[in-house]
């Protein structure tokens, strides 16, 4: 945990620290933390508005200055989180950003664990439609998982965004061109979502982020995927297991019990040669088809909607009791 010094007396306040002009972060609002740092609520002084600031140590290697340039390169559609700037303390990297909603992994415990076809279906086609764009500015992602897909707030509650592009490569070089097939690589993302080919070593491209959709599709309409939950003495052998259940498991085991277009997208997204360009525009339309099928609508209207602000009212109940019992 990051540790600053503040003037505010009371732990029970909400405490502000100044970071530089315009900005103060509040270093008691955790929102959150990952491999590579913090995420804190901050402030935009200019106009009062709540905005989301992550935290990184300095290094060798900062994640949060390259997440910045590829936001930065990213802005201007919906769907990916506004950032602000680029902030470099003493000892600290601030990434000063959008403040979103809740993850869809947060969200998916408000049903259970468990999502609708309907709301499984619109997810995809959101999912391919961030990642389309992604893709068309020369980035793979490499970590899709339901931690990394956040609805927005207010008056952006039925969109679905895009973040954390701190493993996000470029999979077009300096010339235009394509990268290079290569072996040998290690697992970059999280191994339950990771590609089969990104198992075997092979560096990742675009077909790659697209396999990483339907294991995330597949576990949001099941509630869980086989290869949770597996134990093994270290993470070398979790991985190596992991990647025995992926081969196991066909498409069509893997996703028994639900619609085709489920089996269809990850069987679609292995078969992909290394170099070859995602049909984007199909998996939407085979998903927005889905939803037709049942005779239902895209609305965007969402499962955990019906118990959100149930919820929400737990969650403050539980804040405000670990407030009096501190």
């Amino acid at each position: 945990m990051i540790s600053y010094s503040t003037t505010t007396s009371s732990a029970k306040e909400d405490k502000e620290r100044r970071l530089e002009k315009g900005f103060t972060i509040f270093v008691n609002k955790q929102l959150g933390k990952g491999g590579f740092g913090q995420l804190y609520l901050g402030r935009n002084l200019r106009d009062n508005t709540l905005i989301a600031i992550k935290v990184e140590e300095k290094g060798q290697r900062s994640h949060l200055t390259m997440e910045y340039q590829i936001l930065k390169e990213l802005q201007g559609v919906e769907g990916i989180p506004r950032v602000y700037k680029l902030h470099n303390g003493n000892k600290h990297i601030y990434l000063l950003m959008q403040l979103l909603g809740k993850s869809l992994d947060k969200l998916f415990t408000y049903t259970n664990r468990k999502f609708s076809i309907k709301t499984v279906s619109q997810i995809a086609y959101q999912m391919v439609q961030r990642i389309e764009y992604v893709h068309s500015k020369g980035y793979i992602h490499r970590d899709i998982k339901p931690g990394n897909f956040l609805i927005g707030k207010n008056l952006e509650s039925k969109k679905l965004f895009i973040i954390d592009f701190g493993l996000s490569k470029k999979y077009i070089d300096k010339n235009n061109k394509h990268i290079l097939y290569k072996e040998g690589k290690g697992l970059t993302g999280t191994a339950r979502y990771v590609s089969l080919n990104t198992h075997y070593g092979i560096e990742q491209s675009r077909r790659d982020d697209i396999e990483g959709i339907a294991y995330n599709l597949i576990y949001f309409a099941k509630g869980k995927l086989p290869w949770q939950g597996v134990k093994t003495k270290n993470k070398k052998e979790k991985h190596k297991k992991i990647m025995e259940y992926k081969e196991e498991y066909t498409p069509e085991k893997l996703c028994e019990g639900l619609p085709e277009e489920f089996p269809t997208l990850l069987k679609y997204a292995r078969k992909l040669d290394f170099d070859e360009k995602p049909d984007y525009k199909n998996i939407k339309i085979m998903f927005k088809q889905l939803i037709i099928s049942n005779n239902q609508q895209m609305d965007w209207n969402y499962d955990w909607e019906k118990n959100e602000e149930e919820n929400e009212e737990e969650e403050e109940e539980e804040a405000h009791n670990e407030k009096e019992e501190e």
